[in-house]
């Protein structure tokens, strides 16, 4: 291990605590100011960093109340301009509207990969994971990313929580929720209430287990496969799990995942499971557990805290995954970008 390597790791490690402690105690604590994307050489691909303190999202009278009422899923968008909003707003109907509806008889998959931050790794893990799904499970027209600017690109709509939840509703009307299956592969910094949503400084907000649970009831989707990459992840295992559901995670409820330094291509999880392990013929447990193997090595090796990801599958959710497994093709990709160990 390089010391350099270990240090860029903390890093990353301390940035999700910070957002977690910000958040969690409910404080206002200000943040280093960082060169904006238009101080970066004017690239209009370059996304925004982040500069401000992190607003303070909870209400109630307590820090009982303040920490519960983050179950219902808070967001905060500030300062954006009305043009941008527009164009969001349009890039995201064009992409729903392309959606294709299901086909009767057959087990559609349809996959949404999310980067919930603007830091660029996770755009640029959300864009391959889309691809990686996508071929794995036979749903091109039945693919949605939803990702930021990454330094090279922006030409999907953003991901937000509130754009999540607008494109689960929509694949909810398009799906046979009693034979059809939602793949969904968020990538993000998390913390112990959740999925941290992060977009420079202009939007903000948390996704609960909680809140995440009664959305996917509400609208009905019962097979799904939730491949959650960020820390503290593992805090979704309990809530969501079901006899339909597939539910992988990068980290266990108490650990902090590794590799989300902005410049980055893969997050540790993001590498091992999407870049590696499910680019291979094999079925997705399987898959889970090569993942986790990898990350174990790296982490010994880098002295680092386990993050014990996590995999918990249904009985349910293993007869019709064994129907998309056989769908993965027969001969392996080769891995793209960065590895997230560094060269």
């Amino acid at each position: 291990m390089t010391d350099a390597f270990a240090e860029s790791s903390v890093g990353a490690m301390t940035k999700a605590a910070l957002i977690a402690g910000l958040i969690a105690l409910v404080v206002s604590v200000p943040a280093t100011p960082r060169p904006s994307a238009g101080d970066e050489g004017g690239n209009p691909n370059q996304p925004p960093e982040h500069a401000e303190p992190y607003p303070n999202l909870a209400t109630g009278k307590n820090r009982k109340e303040r920490r519960e009422s983050f179950d219902l899923g808070p967001q905060m968008q500030r300062g954006v301009p009305a043009r941008a909003l527009l164009e969001q707003r349009r890039r995201l109907d064009a992409a729903l509207a392309a959606i294709e509806p299901q086909r009767p008889g057959v087990i559609d998959a349809y996959v949404v990969t999310i980067a919930l931050d603007s830091d660029p790794v996770f755009a640029r893990e959300a864009r391959e994971a889309g691809r990686v799904l996508a071929r794995r499970y036979g749903a091109e027209g039945r693919t949605l990313t939803l990702a930021g600017p990454d330094g090279a690109r922006d030409d999907r709509p953003q991901g937000s929580i509130e754009a999540l939840l607008v494109s689960l509703a929509r694949i909810a009307e398009l799906m046979d929720s009693e034979e059809d299956v939602l793949v969904l592969y968020t990538t993000s910094h998390g913390l112990d209430l959740g999925l941290a949503y992060h977009y420079g400084d202009t939007g903000y907000g948390v996704l609960s287990p909680a809140r995440f649970k009664s959305v996917l009831e509400e609208l009905g989707i019962k097979r799904r496969l939730l491949i959650l990459s960020a820390c503290y992840s593992g805090v979704f295992v309990g809530p969501l799990g079901s006899d339909n559901t597939a539910i992988l995670t990068a980290a266990a409820s108490n650990r902090t995942s590794f590799g989300c330094e902005a410049d980055n291509d893969w997050t540790f999880y993001g590498d091992a499971l999407i870049n590696n392990a499910l680019r291979q013929p094999q079925s997705l447990e399987a898959a889970a557990g090569q993942a986790v193997n990898l990350i174990a090595k790296w982490e010994a090796e880098r002295r680092l805290l386990a993050s014990l990801p996590q995999t918990r599958i249904g009985g349910q959710a293993k007869v019709w995954l064994s129907d998309l497994d056989a769908r993965a093709p027969s001969t392996a990709t080769q891995p793209v970008g960065r590895p997230a160990i560094g060269e």
